[in-house]
Formats: structure tokens, sequence, C-alpha cells
């Protein structure tokens, strides 16, 4: 019998991670970490494709709205019929014109259908019992490329060039599967460097991550130079100058004053500077990352669409790509920017320092090392710890590194206990009669 969802629930989940000062930082201090959280429902009993977007805190409710306003293009549709051609059931989605005019492929319609392709991947994995990594790293390179929309890309990136590098990574990719699974996947954690944690706190988490074997941090900075350089400081004198450290300004910077605060703050050997401006500052990234050089220049986690990351990429803008693709329109468009990547010779080290970005970035890492790039020469993935036990299947992490995750789907489906402590209450669900 074929799978036909036949409704939409939409829930709109909050975590007060403000309490504790998780997730601060300098243009957003007090975080609520949410989920605007999209669950499709199929004529099979106990068969749902659970997808999210990342927020924080008020807002997640207008998310939740356009979840349930992509009800039409979905309820009553066989999962087969749309992963028989997924490609172009993305660009469906986003050329939806009522939605689209909101846009076009930004901001809150654009998270919206994120949650919706997430959840559409994740009920696929299901009914393959695979996680989602698995199934990309098991397509072929032409099935692969009928994943992307080369709309607006295609003077960058031709779809033979993507099948040319998805073809020359084919040899290896059982190799590198193997690998990755014996080892684990390269991570960095921001757990210890919230802006808003006391000395203390940032002491005891620090030296608590080094026991437990993390050689990458990232710490958060702001405007106040002398308090960037004195926690700098601080962890150079905790973790010594062989562990990899971060700085992530959070978009507080205009373009000069980037370029002044991470000249002083040269002097700690960071390896980059994440969204040291504004993320709709194509030129002032590139002019960032000449001067700042050879401090690599990182940013994406709030780069809307393939596009803006095609213009970051031909201005060699950014030397870290930082996708995200819970805000990009969901997996589909993450493929498009990790093959842009692999062009360009950018490692890809996705934002995933929240709960939930971290389960479903994951999958990408490692299908971008097994078939796009087939390198771990920079790459890591973001790692935060919070709120772990409200998934049934949270993201595993040993000595620093991703363990490859085995759960069916994109592994985000939340457990009753954190739907009942910590969903708002705007949750609604569109049934098939409703649309």
């Amino acid at each position: 019998m074929a799978t036909i969802i036949t409704g939409i629930g939409v829930k709109d989940v909050r975590f007060p991670t403000s309490r504790a000062g998780d997730g601060s930082d300098a243009m957003n201090p007090n975080p609520d970490h949410s989920l605007a959280y999209a669950i499709l429902y199929t004529n099979t009993p106990r068969l749902e494709g659970h997808g999210i977007t990342f927020t924080i805190g008020p807002g997640t409710e207008l998310v939740t709205a356009a979840i349930s306003a992509y009800a039409p293009l979905l309820v009553g549709q066989s999962v087969d019929s749309i992963f028989e051609n997924m490609g172009s059931f993305w660009r469906q989605l986003v050329s939806f014109s009522p939605l689209r005019w909101l846009g076009p492929e930004k901001g809150v319609v654009h998270l919206a259908v994120a949650a919706v392709t997430n959840a559409l991947w994740d009920l696929y994995g299901k009914i393959l019992k695979k996680p989602v990594w698995k199934i990309l790293s098991d397509l072929s390179p032409a099935q692969l490329v009928q994943l992307v929309d080369f709309r607006y890309i295609d003077d960058v990136l031709k779809e033979d060039e993507a099948l040319d590098i998805l073809t020359r990574a084919e040899p290896d990719k059982m190799a590198r599967e193997d690998r990755v699974r014996g080892t684990g996947y390269p991570a960095y954690t921001t757990s210890a460097g919230w802006i808003g944690y006391s000395d203390a706190k940032f002491r005891t988490l620090l030296e608590e991550k080094l026991s437990l074997g993390w050689r990458a941090f990232k710490i958060k900075v702001g405007q106040d130079l002398d308090d960037n350089v004195r926690r700098a400081s601080m962890f150079r004198e905790i973790a010594g100058d062989d562990v990899a450290l971060m700085f992530d300004a959070n978009q507080v910077w205009n373009v000069d004053e980037a370029i002044a605060h991470v000249r002083h703050l040269a002097q700690f050997n960071p390896v980059w500077i994440e969204e040291p401006t504004s993320p709709d500052d194509v030129l002032g990234h590139a002019r960032i990352a000449q001067a700042i050089s050879p401090i690599g220049v990182a940013t994406g986690e709030h780069c809307h669409n393939r596009i803006m990351f095609k213009q970051l990429f031909q201005l060699t803008a950014i030397r870290y790509c930082q996708l995200d693709a819970c805000r990009l329109g969901g997996i589909n468009e993450a493929l498009a920017v990790l093959l842009m990547a692999a062009k360009f010779g950018v490692p890809v080290c996705p934002h995933a320092g929240a709960l939930g970005l971290r389960e479903v970035q994951q999958h990408l890492s490692i299908f971008d090392y097994i078939a796009v790039s087939g390198s771990l020469d920079g790459q890591m993935l973001e790692f935060a710890n919070n709120y772990e036990e409200a998934f049934i299947s949270p993201a595993q992490i040993h000595e620093g590194h991703y363990l490859v995750p085995t759960t069916a789907g994109l592994g985000v489906d939340l457990n009753a206990e954190a739907y009942e402590k910590y969903e708002y209450p705007n949750g609604s669900v569109w049934s098939a009669q409703l649309v």
C-alpha cells in the first residue's frame, strides 16, 4: 500500500536555555532555543515524518503558521511520487506563488520550507529504514544531481560539473564510510564559550570539556575589545596553545570594527572569526577576509539560500562554509551548497550549536565526507550539549567526534515528556478535511 500524507501537525517547542545563559552571544543575550516543528501524518499507523527549523523564542509561532500554509501542496500526496522527483517537488515548494511573494526563498517562509523538506526526508528514511546520511550516500551521482535546484546558480555550478564532482568521489565512498564509522566525524564545541557565562563557569566547563577529549573550541566575542582579549587569554592559559580556537562575533561589528578587533585577537592564533558583520554583506565579508588573512572568515548560519552562498564563494569571502539545513530550504538546498563548496575547495563546517540542529547537520557532514568532498581537511561539525534528554535518538559524541547515527530518518523525534513540558500553546493540525 502506498504511503500517503494525510495531515500536517505543527508544534512550537521552546526550551528555557536563557535561564542558565546557554546559547547567549553578543547579538542574542537571552535566547530560548526553540523548534518550529513539522509532523507529516500518514495513512500508516505510527509512521510520521518529523522536521524542524530553529528559532530562539517569540516569533516561532510565525514559522509554525507558515508551515501550515504549505499543507495544500502536501496533503494527499504519495511519498513515493514525491521522491520519484524530489528535486522537482522542492522547486514546487519554493515556487508556491502566494508564499514565495513573502520571501522569496528567505525569511519565515523559507524556514517553513526547511521544516517541511526535512520532515519529508525523515519520513522517507523511516520508510526505507535508513538514516538520511546513508540514503544520500547510497544514491548514484546522477540521482543526487536530480535533487538539486540549479536555478540561479548555474552560472557558477552547472549540472555536468556537479556530476563530475560526485563521480570523482564515487570510487572510494565505501572506504570513507567504513573510516567514519570507525573514527567518528570531527567536532568542535561551543558549550563552554557562551558569552553570558561567568569566568568561573567558563573555566569549569572548559576544563571539563578538555578532560573529555575535546581539542577544538569556539568562544563568543562581543563589542568590548578588552573583554574579548581577557576571555581569549583565559582560554589559552587553561587549554594551552595546541588546542584549536575559533571566535564568533554573531554579526555585532561593522566591517572596519571587525578588521580592528580581529587584528587584536590574532595574538591568540584563532582558526576563524565567525559572522564578523551582517550576514547579507557579501562585499564586506570579502574585504574582511582579505584584511585579516591568514585568519579565516566563517559564516553561513544566517545565509538564507544557495544564491547568497554562491556570491560568497565567487568573491572568496569565506574560508569556512557554515551552512544550516534549517535556515536554507532543508536538505535539498544544502546539497547545492555542499557541491559549490566542493567546487571552490571550501571546507564545510555546519552550524549545529543548538538542540535539533546537531541532529540534522550530522547527516550532511557525514554525507559530504563520504560522497562529495571526500575530505576532512578543515571540516568540523559544531556541537553544543543541552536538552539531549528531550530527543529519542540524540546525537552521540565521543572524545570530540560525532558517532555515526544509526536511527532511521533524521533522529529529531522528541519524546512525549518534552512535548508536555516545553510545547508552547500554538500547535494545530491541518488534516485532509481542512485543506
